[in-house]
């Protein structure tokens, strides 16, 4: 990691990890579009990625992208489950590239929360007569409220099956050229409900206890790890809690991190709940930072927080206090493009080279 500049605001040092460096703190969280039309990305991609490449973070991070069309949240879901996929992505990233910024995608399996309706069209399950699916999961208990369809119970060749599906989206991943990659095994999707004992009763050796619970994203992350090219960085997203009693929390949560980070992950991205409806969170600004600060402290592995940062001098101090390595940012990005810029000219940090030369004239 670069020596610290005395001058420099800690949100703009830049971040390596292992060959890839990032021109500063801040990345685009990954944010589903639902905009897809049997996995591919299109222009609507590229122009919602490429605006927040040339806006300045140093990590773009596609959206939520399904290793199999079972493990789409909705019909518009992103795909990398067929090599068709591959080449729209491509174009992207070569875009993102160009802005400086590092192209980074989330892979992942909804579960028990797949075949839903998109949000502008109420979210709900949909029944297969208006193209859902069958959904899988740990156990066969259904997540409920607006998603009351009952999951089928995976079975060891469904678990199987399901850890090869990511290999082979991890290595179209790679075609496309993507330089970061993040397992997503957060909010309440496939990974996290083998985690949590609220998601997951089964009695065999991917249920019970906690080594048992681990182990299917364990071994998916040693499966990924294999394919996945040592010089670039791998990431977790994980809910540090499930904000529930007798759920997932945060000391399983450090103690998976030491396991992930011994499995060769270079980073744990942390999120918190989704897992069970009705749950009261306690939101505010910065409302996660805390748990990516524990984990850090505890485990030496590099973090990311997330979740209600909306402000430059909040987001350079969780850099300056140690509270992660990466901030990542979702609605304050949709709402405005150029945050990083702004954050910049609000810290006194230089903006020549991260506005792009079109856009001189405005800043």
């Amino acid at each position: 990691m670069p020596a610290k500049s005395n001058n420099t605001p800690h949100l703009f040092q830049p971040l390596t990890i292992k060959s890839i460096t990032l021109r500063n703190r801040i990345g685009v969280s990954p944010m589903c579009q639902y905009s897809s039309e049997d996995g591919l990305a299109n222009d609507w991609h590229l122009v919602h990625l490429g605006a927040r490449a040339a806006g300045g973070a140093g990590l773009v991070i596609a959206e939520a992208t399904a290793v199999s069309p079972e493990g789409r949240i909705t019909p518009g879901c992103a795909g990398l489950w067929a090599d068709r996929h591959v080449e729209p992505l491509i174009r992207i990233n070569r875009f993102v590239r160009q802005q400086a910024a590092v192209p980074g995608i989330q892979i992942g399996h909804a579960g028990r929360k797949a075949s839903a309706a998109r949000p502008w069209d109420g979210g709900a399950h949909l029944e297969a007569k208006a193209g859902g699916w069958p959904t899988l999961a740990p156990s066969a208990l259904a997540f409920g409220a607006e998603l009351p369809m009952v999951p089928h119970a995976m079975s060891i060749a469904d678990i199987l099956r399901v850890q090869n599906d990511f290999v082979s989206a991890t290595q179209r991943a790679l075609l496309a050229g993507y330089e970061w990659l993040e397992l997503h095994s957060a909010h309440g999707y496939l990974s996290h409900e083998f985690l949590s004992p609220l998601s997951n009763q089964r009695t065999d050796s991917y249920g019970g206890a906690f080594e048992n619970r681990i182990r299917f994203l364990l071994e998916t992350t040693e499966a990924v790890r294999r394919v996945w090219p040592d010089r670039l960085p791998l990431a977790v997203r994980i809910s540090c809690t499930d904000w529930a009693p007798d759920g997932w929390d945060l000391e399983q949560s450090v103690e998976l991190a030491r396991r992930l980070k011994n499995a060769g992950v270079d980073l744990l991205d942390c999120s918190s709940g989704a897992l069970i409806p009705g749950v009261k969170i306690p939101a505010g600004p910065g409302f996660q930072v805390g748990f990516s600060e524990h984990i850090r402290r505890e485990t030496g592995l590099a973090t990311a927080a997330v979740g209600l940062i909306t402000d430059p001098a909040q987001a350079d101090q969780i850099v300056r206090l140690g509270q992660a390595d990466v901030v990542l940012l979702a609605r304050e990005l949709l709402r405005d493009p150029h945050w990083p810029v702004r954050a910049a000219r609000a810290l006194g940090q230089p903006t020549a080279d991260m506005a792009p030369r079109q856009y001189s004239r405005a800043w």
